[in-house]
């Protein structure tokens, strides 16, 4: 289901982190969450595309030559 809202909670078990890092990398827009009524979620649809993102950006760094 593309339009799953999870709590912080949820987000910290799909990522498998705490819920106080999932907090932080809310609150500080590195996550793409939103407030509703002064508690953090996150679109799953959203939360999936932004792993993507971090699994590119990772990917695309040079390979350092072996020595």
């Amino acid at each position: 289901m593309d339009d799953e809202i999870l709590t912080i909670k949820e987000v910290g078990k799909y990522l498998k982190v705490g819920e106080r890092t999932a907090y932080r990398l809310a609150q500080e827009g590195a996550l793409p969450a939103f407030k509703v009524g002064g508690s953090w979620r996150v679109r799953r649809a959203d939360l999936d595309a932004w792993i993507t993102r971090q699994v590119q950006t990772k990917g695309s760094a040079p390979e350092q030559d072996p020595e």
